[in-house]
């Protein structure tokens, strides 16, 4: 039931809610078009700012990306549903494990669905009209997880961000040792749960060095690759103002994607649609109206 949406690529920002500068890069990109789709982290400080926003503009496509990881040096954040060590979820200071790894070897499975369902509920509560179910940093995609991120797209009737292989899932470096044949069976779930399963996921190069100056059609390219079947792009613009000070060693590469994405020259190729972008909230509708 998916097959119109084939050639199309979701241009979706990660992390908006984490400071100020994503939730208002998102708003401007969005009003822009250069971004089709975001979501939210509900655990972090501006949420509430994200929210209230997305409550305020009724045509800004925003999702939630589940968290349960918290991996900068000092800026942090703690579950919304319980932070007591007993479940497994935060570390010894109190506050969300820094890495994927840590997580699933030390999260209660109950505690998890618990802290996912908080974080989709507060979102819903909050008057925003959610679009849609992503991972942070891939943690939901774990093999331990994976089948509760599944039911819970369908008891919020949400799609949720999955691919038909692992490998074709750009963030999976945070998901060691997991194989295409764990993944396989959650893929088919999901298929028989009647939720979309997108061909791929790019992301941005958190890899570039910032002596290495980033090229203006570097995205265009990336974009107008040959690609087969539904295509997700997470991507992670940010303006200028805090984020120097909360991820030093990688912010330029934010900023820099806030750049390009509202530069002349992009925004003048987007116009050319060469590519077909599509919002989640498309997706989500096709999704109901489906079922």
């Amino acid at each position: 039931m998916y097959e119109k949406f084939a050639d199309k690529i979701v241009l979706h920002q990660d992390d908006v809610g984490m400071c100020h500068g994503a939730n208002s890069a998102f708003l401007e990109l969005s009003r822009l078009g250069s971004i089709t789709s975001g979501s939210v982290m509900v655990p972090c400080p501006w949420f509430g700012e994200a929210a209230s926003m997305a409550s305020s503009h009724e045509e800004l496509d925003l999702g939630v990306h589940l968290t349960l990881t918290a991996e900068k040096q000092f800026y942090r954040w703690r579950p919304i549903s319980n932070a007591s060590k007993s479940t497994g979820l935060v570390d010894e200071h109190g506050y969300m494990w820094r890495d994927v790894s840590s997580v699933r070897k030390y999260a209660n499975l109950e505690a998890v669905e618990t802290e996912l369902r908080a974080q989709i509920k507060t979102a819903i509560a909050s008057g925003f009209d959610v679009t849609h179910l992503d991972a942070h940093m891939g943690a939901t995609l774990a093999p331990e997880f994976c089948a509760i991120y599944l039911d819970l797209g369908v008891e919020f009737n949400l799609p949720v961000l999955l691919t038909r292989t692992l490998s074709s899932y750009g963030p999976n470096k945070h998901l060691s040792g997991v194989s295409d044949d764990q993944f396989a069976p959650f893929v088919e779930s999901a298929k028989a749960k009647n939720l979309p399963v997108f061909e791929r996921v790019l992301e941005t190069n958190f890899a570039r060095p910032a002596s290495v100056e980033l090229a203006d059609d570097e995205y265009q390219k990336l974009f107008s690759q040959k690609l087969n079947g539904l295509t997700f792009a997470a991507l992670h613009p940010n303006a200028p103002g805090e984020v120097e000070v909360i991820e030093p060693k990688q912010f330029h590469v934010r900023t820099r994607e806030y750049e390009i994405f509202r530069s002349k020259k992009y925004l003048a190729w987007l116009s050319e649609k060469k590519i077909k972008p599509v919002g989640m909230r498309e997706i989500r509708d096709e999704m109901r109206s489906a079922a």
